[in-house]
């Protein structure tokens, strides 16, 4: 009786990891599109990075459903895991050379009203899905889902800097804030990267099986054992 209500209840988990990840895709293609428009229209280097990163979105929620479209989710745990990480260093990379092209006066960012707005509206979406896919993650025992919350919670992040670097100047016409901006936007993109290709996710998760709160062993033990 446990093991079948177990079984329904991952089935259940499964079914919601699939509907987060098209909803990331779907929102995160439209906010792509927005903000690469609106950042080549502003030559905004931010702007583009956002862009870039949305599409990244994209990218770790088509990897989510990959994974989730399977009859053995667990089984791709791994391979979905690298797929991620791998994306946020692509991603890392080509922020930082082109945040430093912008720095040494290629070109100064034009004020963005619309790359603003975007940013706004993704700090109000972006946290409600990091709070469904972490705990949906959570209890599903999914190092890749609690990684793709965290892409999800980089791209709340990145909206935040976004924001400010749009707005100091749109304000005070600081041109530098929008590249400084992005490279905030390289470094956390980084440090996720590197964390998601070690399996360091995995602290972040709790199975059942996890004592006193600690299940980071637990955790990569179970991805370590997804691999066919």
């Amino acid at each position: 009786m446990t093991t079948a209500a177990t079984t329904d209840r991952r089935t259940v988990l499964n079914r919601r990891s699939l509907l987060l990840a098209y909803a990331t895709a779907g929102y995160n293609l439209l906010e792509g599109i927005v903000a690469l428009a609106a950042g080549t229209a502003a030559t905004s280097a931010a702007l583009l990075g956002f862009g870039l990163d949305s599409f990244i979105e994209v990218s770790s929620a088509l990897v989510v459903i990959w994974q989730f479209r399977s009859h053995r989710p667990e089984a791709r745990e791994r391979t979905a895991l690298k797929l991620i990480a791998v994306s946020f260093l692509a991603l890392a990379a080509w922020i930082t050379v082109d945040s430093v092209r912008h720095l040494l006066g290629a070109e100064q960012a034009s004020p963005s009203p619309v790359g603003i707005a975007l940013a706004a509206t993704s700090l109000v979406v972006m946290p409600l899905l990091v709070w469904a896919k972490r705990r949906t993650g959570r209890e599903l025992g999914s190092v890749t889902v609690v990684a793709d919350s965290m892409q999800t919670l980089l791209c709340t992040y990145l909206s935040a800097v976004l924001l400010l670097g749009l707005l100091l100047n749109a304000v005070l016409g600081w041109s530098w804030a929008d590249p400084a901006a992005a490279l905030a936007i390289a470094a956390v993109a980084a440090k996720e990267g590197v964390q998601a290709w070690r399996g360091e996710h995995c602290d972040d998760c709790a199975l059942p099986s996890a004592v006193d709160g600690d299940c980071a062993d637990d955790c990569c033990a179970t991805a370590d054992r997804s691999e066919p």
